[in-house]
């Protein structure tokens, strides 16, 4: 019988994706935990007997250890392995996922979601190196991760639909419980089907000074964007918050320009493509996260729906951006990036600008239309946007460079979650005093008065949603203009990556 080489393996293509559909269950599952938490959270706070200010602090726990250890894992994986570091992230989430399940209490949780948080986190960097490495074509790679990146929008599609049943059948600890069962199945398709690879003449040594000082500048800054609304953006903690960042920030750069092997390497930002491309997705992941989260607050508030109902709004969504996604992969070599990412980002910002005019009267298909057209015209440009990244870094240091997009993902969430829960906030305390002087109440008694002014509020925070959702439109349409900026190298674009045993 003929010996089965590991270049041949490597060629055959229904491996190839084997492994693609393995890292999109590792990285469905982390984003699902996620989405699922925080339905829970309501049933948490009468368990354990907590306010919603002290809760909040279950989801934040897993926000900042999550963002703080993207880069270290990225760089983690180009010097240990990628496999290595994916399985330690897949086994410590297994495990927190069970800790999580028997906590007893606020602080003990807060300890599991930490290290959920930080085990999540080498998903991101090691899944799409992972993919980058095994799809060598330069088209296929592509496709492949555009197909990869929509597993994140049916994470939070299918969070609601399944958490929902979860919590109201059984209760909040079957949330991580039923991580237990489909992180063993998951951990086993990653045994099975994920060969091992490491970046190319890179050494074992870590830059442990580095990712110690990012690490703090990215808790102070992610810190701040979660509480700054509750603290004030001006309060004591606010401002320490911003000082330690800029600090932190500083002594990073520093440290990490003297490093043979730092953990960001920022000779990225000397490549205009790369700049570019990360300016490009800070805009619309911003934008859009930051408009959309208000989707279900306004469902269930306005439109009297509960978290099933919500969940089934995001279902057209998640359509929309997967069957997106490998469509705008495949215009790969024959469109320029740069023109597939401007309409992409020109369209999404029409469909958020649509979301503009939903109101108490709105029906399911007001809300589901507008996504489906922001959701598909960000897939569409998906693929381009993550290949990018891909192709014009050296191929040793894909990690690397895939930690930083996802950093700049992450962190242009948390912007937007802040930046836009602040504008509907002063939004609606401005319309209310706009409107109240605007309006005339022809009678008398309490209980009209009640009424006068229950519609002046009802009225001025619609119109609150309406200006977020057109100040994220107009966002995300001007920041299209950054796609025409991308000029990827002519050996970028045409070479396609020799197969090359590990």
């Amino acid at each position: 019988m003929a010996e089965i080489t590991e270049e041949t393996k490597k060629d055959n293509s229904n491996l190839r994706w084997w492994v693609l559909g393995t890292v999109i269950f590792g990285t469905f599952l982390g984003r699902l935990d996620q989405t699922v938490v925080n339905l829970a959270l309501p049933k948490i706070i009468g368990d354990f007997g907590i306010s919603v200010t002290d809760a909040a602090w279950i989801s934040t726990a897993y926000i900042l250890a999550n963002a703080v250890f993207v880069p270290v894992w990225g760089k983690l994986g180009d010097t240990a392995g990628r496999k290595k570091i994916y399985l330690i992230g897949f086994i410590g989430f297994i495990v927190a996922s069970a800790l999580c399940m028997i906590a007893w209490d606020l602080p003990s949780m807060i300890v599991f979601r930490v290290i959920q948080g930080f085990a999540v986190s080498a998903d991101y960097p090691t899944a799409m190196a992972i993919i980058a490495i095994t799809f060598r074509d330069m088209k296929e790679r592509a496709q492949a991760l555009g197909i990869w990146s929509s597993a994140f929008a049916a994470a939070s599609v299918f969070g609601p639909l399944i958490g929902g049943p979860l919590i109201d059948n059984f209760n909040w600890r079957s949330v991580f419980f039923i991580n237990i069962p489909l992180g063993i199945i998951g951990l086993f398709l990653a045994l099975t089907f994920i060969d091992e690879s490491v970046g190319e003449k890179r050494s074992a040594k870590f830059d442990w000074w580095g990712a110690s000082s990012l690490g703090a500048a990215l808790f102070t800054l992610t810190l701040v964007l979660d509480q700054g609304q509750t603290w004030g953006w001006t309060s004591a903690s606010s401002i320490a918050c911003y000082i330690g960042t800029i600090i932190f920030s500083v002594l990073f750069y520093m440290i990490e320009v003297r490093q043979d092997e730092p953990i960001v390497d920022f000779k990225f930002f000397k490549i205009p493509t790369f700049v570019y491309t990360l300016l490009n997705n800070f805009i619309v992941f911003m934008a859009l996260i930051g408009a959309i989260f208000l989707i279900p607050i306004f469902a269930e508030t306005f439109l009297g729906y509960d978290a099933t109902q919500t969940g089934y709004l995001f279902i057209p969504l998640a359509i929309s951006l997967m069957v997106a996604a490998p469509i705008g992969g495949r215009l790969i070599g024959k469109v320029k990036p740069s023109y597939v990412i401007f309409f992409s980002t020109l369209f999404c910002g029409a469909g958020i600008f649509l979301l503009s005019y939903i109101d108490p009267r709105s029906t399911a298909l007001d809300i589901m239309i507008p996504m489906s057209i922001m959701a598909f015209s960000l897939g569409f440009g998906m693929a381009q946007r993550t290949n990018l990244v891909a192709v014009v870094v050296p191929h040793e240091e894909i990690g690397e460079a895939s930690a930083v997009l996802a950093l700049v993902r992450n962190i242009s969430g948390a912007f937007g979650v802040a930046i836009f829960s602040t504008l509907l906030d002063n939004s609606i305390n401005g319309n209310v005093l706009s409107i109240a002087r605007q309006s005339f109440l022809n009678g008398s008694g309490v209980r009209l008065m009640q009424q006068f002014s229950s519609l002046i509020i009802l009225k001025a925070q619609v119109a609150g949603y309406a200006t977020v959702f057109e100040v994220a439109a107009i966002i995300v349409m001007l920041g299209s203009f950054t796609a025409l900026l991308i000029n990827v190298p002519r050996e970028a674009a045409t070479t396609e990556h020799r197969v090359i045993a590990e």
